[in-house]
């Protein structure tokens, strides 16, 4: 059976209800080559976790959505420019990041995971990077990952303008790895017969929504849809899906936290929230 939102949150009632009622479709980006999060159907079309996920938000919210693909290091740009009302992409929330953009609650845990070519000798500790060189997507969190722990375990990194270039290096052997999330990598190895994953590194860190710092009404709407989306178990029929698993029970795409944002960042707002979810 599926939900939908039929009321923001109590808090902050007006603000997220106008939004919610708002007529101009939604407008949103994604790296459409990071699948299975987003790539290109055959014709044209794009598919995958997050385009299903931004849907199923905007259906909730009574809104049209609009979803552009292009590389992750536009999109914040386009978001602060307004091109976008928020970036649908996986956005890792940081301390660094949630000081300029708004995020609602984590929909995804995502921990980072290494892909080497097939057969070739597996990465077992960071310490195996040594000597190494490591491609990773530009503007990510894994290109953030690389550059502070390069000087540490004395690795190179190179940087791609999206991650099936950055896994294209490692079929080729311009790169002995490639660093992306948990999720991707995954995809990655299963589509690929010439690559496999290693090691994985465990952050604690979660992907979120994210939006403009002055939209709290925006980010409160879409943020209390995925609350709703928790409770009725969208979210994990979703990644099911996709990433071929259902998350644990207290995993974060199943939980919905109790206030707006995430608790310990910059944005977040403790107060209490009760969704009306109905059903349709």
């Amino acid at each position: 059976m599926t939900f939908r939102l039929a009321l923001v949150a109590v808090a902050a009632f007006s603000g997220a209800a106008a939004f919610a009622q708002a007529g101009a479709p939604l407008r949103t980006g994604v790296d459409a080559t990071f699948a299975p999060h987003a790539m290109t159907r055959l014709d044209g079309g794009l598919q995958g976790f997050n385009i299903d996920l931004g849907e199923e938000l905007a259906r909730r919210l009574g809104r049209k959505i609009t979803i552009e693909g292009t590389e992750f290091s536009g999109l914040v740009p386009g978001l602060n420019a307004k091109k976008y009302d928020f970036v649908l992409a996986p956005v890792t929330a940081t301390p660094e990041r949630a000081k300029a953009m708004l995020f609602t609650e984590g929909y995804l845990d995502t921990d980072y995971t290494f892909v080497i070519r097939k057969g070739a000798p597996v990465i077992r500790t960071l310490e195996d990077l040594k000597g190494k060189t490591v491609a990773v997507n530009k503007g990510s969190a894994y290109e953030s990952w690389a550059r502070d722990n390069a000087p540490k375990y004395g690795f190179k990194y190179d940087v791609y303008g999206n991650n099936a270039d950055a896994v294209q290096a490692v079929q080729s052997g311009r790169a002995d790895a490639n660093l992306a999330g948990t999720t991707a990598a995954a995809w990655a190895s299963r589509q690929n017969p010439a690559v496999q994953t290693t090691y994985t590194v465990k952050t604690g860190l979660v992907w979120a929504l994210a939006f403009r710092l002055d939209d709290k009404a925006g980010r409160d709407a879409a943020g209390t849809a995925l609350k709703c989306m928790k409770m009725d178990g969208t979210i994990g029929r979703i990644a099911q899906k996709w990433f071929g698993f259902v998350p644990a029970a207290d995993a974060t795409a199943m939980k919905p936290a109790i206030g707006q944002g995430i608790e310990g960042l910059a944005g977040y707002d403790p107060t209490p929230v009760k969704p009306a979810c109905g059903k349709t």
